[in-house]
């Protein structure tokens, strides 16, 4: 069953590689694109637990808002990676 599916497929290939190659490399940047919405959740969670942390101790805020700051950067920076393995895989692959 399997080695029917599989010279399926490897025919499927050698027939149609060019749209094959392009179908897989869209799919890949799609793939990599929804990796933005973790750092999206994570950003929303955190700026939450900030807005939290200030209204319990309002003398730390400045404390609290830079360290906010500094990780929003660092969870902003695994989307971007994703975009970028989406873009190269769009462009230059």
């Amino acid at each position: 069953m399997f080695e029917t599916v599989f010279n399926s497929v490897v025919r499927f290939m050698a027939e149609y590689n060019q749209f094959f190659t392009d179908g897989l490399k869209y799919l890949g940047a799609g793939v990599a694109v929804i990796a933005g919405i973790g750092p999206g959740i994570g950003q929303g969670y955190a700026a939450g637990k900030a807005a939290e942390a200030v209204g319990r101790q309002p003398e730390a805020r400045g404390t609290i808002i830079s360290t906010t700051l500094v990780t929003a950067a660092l969870a902003e920076t695994t989307g971007l990676y994703g975009l970028l393995v989406a873009i190269f895989l769009l462009f230059v692959v």
